[in-house]
């Protein structure tokens, strides 16, 4: 005779479903959370991110023209380059020059390889874009690194270890020996920030006026943007007064005291280095963001902007590679 055993089958109490369902709740919302805070950190890290890459971008590219500024090719000397302007005269040898000039010396004042307006404009040429207030123009002069082929009608200099000569018919100066010298092409750029981008509206920016040309046309300027995000720049020169190549003193983009055909000028004072300043912006604004800090780039005080763009101020000092004697 056998014997069955019967157990009793029960489901949950409702007590054990409500405690399960409180405990798996809390469990979500932790979930939720976390999942809100990393998203939350992403989005700002991305946001620091791109500033960051923008400032990068920006400085590398005008870094890139300013530590070659004043090299001619085979010299870095300017005030050896013939065809330059000088005192009284921008275009002595009447060469052809851009019909959208930034000013008569503009392309041709070789004895000024880094120059600038400071807190200002002062360009002839239009500013796409217009121009934002208090921020510099920098200005660089120099020959491309490479040499180039011939062309007719854009600027070149030709030059050996201790003269040069500036040209656009396509040929090599009759002073020159082809053999002995090196042809490149003149290179001049004027950045400035401009209050709207073309590529984002309402962004400032980055641009700069560039010297092209050759062909029938003859040299040119576009203007061209660099940076959509850059809302300032700022840049001092560090000047040699004493031929010891050491920076003496840093002044704005303007003084005298390195200009060669200013009254104040200094005789053998030199520019050794440039100081840059920027203020990098974002391109969107940020719900939470408050920029509360008060930003004094270079001579400027622009003061606490209190709105929702996340900002970042950078700088950098850059030694020209021709400076020293």
């Amino acid at each position: 005779m056998s014997t069955t055993t019967t157990q009793k089958q029960t489901g949950l109490t409702l007590i054990e479903m409500m405690v399960a369902l409180a405990i798996g709740s809390f469990l979500m919302v932790g979930a939720i959370q976390i999942y809100n805070q990393s998203r939350q950190a992403f989005v700002v890290n991305e946001s620091i991110a791109r500033v960051q890459e923008t400032a990068q971008f920006a400085m590398d590219t005008i870094e890139a023209d300013l530590r070659m500024a004043s090299n001619w090719g085979r010299n870095s000397r300017g005030l050896a380059v013939e065809g330059r302007s000088i005192i009284g005269d921008a275009n002595p040898r009447g060469l052809p020059l851009p019909a959208n000039n930034c000013a008569a010396d503009w392309a041709l004042n070789l004895a000024l390889p880094i120059d600038g307006v400071n807190n200002g404009y002062g360009l002839a040429c239009p500013a796409t874009g217009g121009t934002q207030a208090n921020s510099d123009v920098i200005t660089i002069r120099r020959a491309s690194v490479v040499p180039a082929p011939l062309e007719a009608g854009r600027l070149q200099v030709q030059t050996t270890r201790i003269q040069g000569e500036v040209f656009a018919d396509g040929n090599v100066p009759t002073t020159f020996s082809a053999a002995d010298s090196a042809t490149h092409n003149l290179l001049v750029s004027s950045y400035y920030v401009a209050p709207t981008s073309t590529l984002i509206a309402g962004v400032p920016t980055l641009r700069r006026h560039r010297l092209i040309g050759g062909g029938a046309g003859g040299p040119t300027i576009v203007d061209e943007e660099v940076a959509p995000g850059i809302e300032n720049i700022q840049i001092q020169l560090g000047i040699d007064v004493d031929a010891d190549n050491t920076v003496d003193r840093y002044v704005n983009p303007g003084n005298q005291i390195y200009d060669p055909t200013a009254a104040g000028y200094i005789p053998g004072a030199r520019v050794m280095t440039a100081r840059i300043w920027m203020i990098v912006r974002s391109v969107d604004f940020e719900a939470g963001v408050g920029d509360t800090r008060d930003y004094r780039p270079g001579d400027v005080v622009l003061g606490v902007q209190s709105d929702s763009f996340r900002r970042m101020q950078v700088s950098k000092t850059i030694l020209l590679r021709n400076a020293r004697t």
